[in-house]
């Protein structure tokens, strides 16, 4: 670039000067011809004059574009050095994490361990109470029984006494140092379990904020929503942001089937296939607008999915269910705008068309019409000869459309107000 720059330089100026020597040359003898000729060099002139100014721009370009170019480089190592250190943050916010999770679990077994034993002391001391109690009557009937007895007799007796007297004494002293361990045990108790609010407070109230956070990985973690004990989710970092999977099915490894409790508490391995709890998902819920997603995937490998604006009641409603469509791949197979009561085969409150959906469909759910869809339905894999029982599989069935033989589905929550967890 700089020999150019050099040679363009250099071409107009010996131009520029060889023609004027031709021009005081030939000017006086040049006949008419010969002068409209040489006048073209005029235009020569103001050629390599455009031509010079030209390499000045070039060159003015190529030192704006280094400086560009070098101000780009800078970015890039700042934003290469920022994701270093983002990922090593969001690796020691995994190992803080886990070292909180273990810590948690040593001082809740400890915590039942000291309960146990504070009990047990409790029924030892009570009854060496009882055992002093009825020592002190012994002594006193003996005093009583002493007195009405003449002198030798007396001293006899004296020594009973005493004796009894050193042995209650020695009871006594036994039951304060008892005291004092239980004391002892009760503060002991009290600070491990003041750790344990401490650890549960530091747990975050959902997976966005674990997001916010600076976690970038996808696994299990613990959270606290408000007002709700600690436990444990998988999150879903997907899309931006991080997703709270409420249920996830691979393979059929995991029966369904499952009853009321079971279906409240939850079940499962949050790895592989789970069903995480009706409780605990309105504990995350009730905290704020959510959006429901569900995605679906078929023996084809065709993957689809849908989202939902969504409400969830509480226990005394049944975990009722409301939901109004977003977008998605997949036309819709769930009611919107209508209460759906969650039930399972032990806890039916309705019957649809006099169908008991539950245990005909294998499967706890928010059922309203039997023939539409059962995500919670039996695992069953597309036969190569007979038709499918569908009534006993795992499908999503729009109103006006064909059924959909589904392979693998997975619901997640997410929430609509992201600075509600900031």
């Amino acid at each position: 670039m700089k020999i150019i720059l050099l040679l363009l330089f250099i071409a107009p100026l010996a131009l520029s000067v060889r023609a004027e020597k031709d021009l005081s040359l030939l000017d006086s003898a040049a006949s008419p011809e010969t002068k409209s000729r040489f006048a073209m060099l005029d235009d020569v002139r103001i050629l390599a004059n455009g031509l010079l100014q030209l390499g000045h721009g070039l060159k003015d370009f190529v030192h704006k574009t280094k400086g560009q170019m070098n101000d780009i480089f800078q970015k890039l190592y700042i934003f290469d050095r920022s994701f270093y250190e983002l990922s090593l943050q969001t690796s020691e916010i995994k190992e803080e994490e886990e070292q909180l999770r273990q810590t948690t679990a040593r001082l809740q077994i400890n915590n039942e361990e000291i309960k146990n034993l504070s009990q047990e002391m409790n029924l030892k001391i009570e009854d060496l109470i009882q055992n002093k109690i009825q020592l002190q009557e012994k002594v006193w009937g003996l005093e009583d029984k002493v007195t009405k007895l003449h002198y030798p007799a007396y001293r006899a007796g004296d020594k009973e006494i005493s004796s009894l007297k050193a042995f209650v004494e020695q009871q006594d002293n036994h039951i304060k140092q008892l005291h004092k361990i239980v004391e002892d045990q009760h503060v002991q108790l009290d600070k491990q379990h003041n750790q344990i609010m401490e650890l549960e407070d530091k747990a975050t109230p959902d997976c966005t904020a674990l997001y916010n956070s600076g976690t970038r990985s996808s696994g299990i973690y613990t959270i606290k929503p408000n007002s709700s004990e600690a436990f444990d989710v998988y999150c879903e970092m997907k899309f931006g942001t991080s997703w709270t999977v409420i249920q996830n099915r691979v393979d059929g490894s995991l029966d369904f089937n499952q009853t009321w409790d079971a279906y409240t508490n939850g079940f499962g391995d949050l790895n592989e296939e789970f069903w995480l709890g009706l409780n605990k998902t309105y504990s995350i819920t009730k905290q704020g607008d959510y959006i429901l997603r569900i995605e679906l995937q078929d023996w084809k490998d065709n993957k689809r999915y849908i989202e939902y604006a969504f409400t969830l009641g509480g226990p005394e409603t049944d975990y009722v269910l409301q939901l109004s469509r977003i977008s998605g791949s997949i036309p819709n197979a769930l009611p919107e705008q209508t209460e759906l009561r969650f039930s399972t085969a032990d806890h039916d409150m309705a019957t649809i068309n006099d169908l008991d959906c539950p245990q005909n469909y294998l499967g706890g759910w928010w059922h309203s019409e039997c023939e539409e869809t059962n995500l919670n339905g039996k695992y069953v894999a597309p036969r190569s000869k007979g038709r499918l029982d569908r009534t006993k599989g795992l499908y999503w069935k729009p109103r006006n459309g064909r059924y959909y033989l589904l392979k693998s589905t997975r619901i997640m929550i997410h929430p609509t107000d992201l600075k509600i967890f900031d």
